[in-house]
């Protein structure tokens, strides 16, 4: 799927944003509320989540808590960083985060983790298709870049999947908790082909809902 050129000019700049849901009627993309602070505690004490996210390591409930009233409230509140809860949108369980960290010009930075059981079944790849079309359509970006430490093939397979370049690797070039790391870091521009697989989800795209 091919979306019109975006020029940065015509690009959403920021500033406050009302939450809005995403939804191909498998998976549910929704904010995180205080009801969600316990399931995101305990997921986080995944160690593969640990091992490859920038989450703080051990991971307390605090920490929960300060990120969905913290970082994703004021995210949305501002503009600067727009982050869902994966959820099954049958029964809500939330499985996983998904958002965009809003860089300015036309630009976002893709990250997401998954929970244990939820992975192997293209959770994540229907979440990153929602948040795409929702980038280069409502926000009209130019550009979506990704960036994973080195080694984190699950993640770079589900960026590969949605279309995302895989560009090269940055030595040293992120930091976890202080530490440096190698990076792959990949792009998508809004005039790329994006794949789109049969019974995979609708071709004409997924329903939002403002929140």
């Amino acid at each position: 799927m091919r979306f019109p050129a975006t020029g940065v000019t015509g690009a959403w700049q920021g500033g406050p944003m009302r939450t809005f849901e995403l939804t191909d009627g498998v998976v549910l993309l929704r904010a995180p509320g205080a009801a969600d602070v316990d399931r995101i505690a305990a997921l986080c004490q995944d160690p593969a989540i640990q091992e490859w996210t920038t989450v703080p390591s051990p991971y307390a409930r605090a920490d929960a808590e300060s990120y969905v009233t913290g970082m994703v409230a004021d995210g949305w509140a501002n503009g600067t960083q727009l982050n869902w809860a994966v959820r099954d949108a049958a029964g809500g369980t939330l499985v996983g985060m998904v958002g965009l960290g809003m860089e300015g010009a036309g630009s976002a930075e893709l990250g997401y983790w998954l929970a244990p059981e939820a992975r192997g079944r293209g959770v994540m790849a229907r979440a990153v298709d929602l948040v795409l079309d929702a980038a280069f359509g409502r926000l009209e970006l130019a550009r979506v870049f990704w960036r994973a430490f080195v080694g984190n093939g699950p993640s770079r397979a589900v960026a590969e999947r949605a279309g995302f370049r895989v560009e090269g690797e940055l030595r040293l070039g992120g930091v976890q908790r202080g530490v440096r790391r190698d990076e792959w870091v990949g792009s998508l521009l809004a005039t790329d082909d994006r794949p789109r697989r049969v019974g995979e989800r609708p071709a004409a795209g997924a329903a939002a809902r403002e929140g």
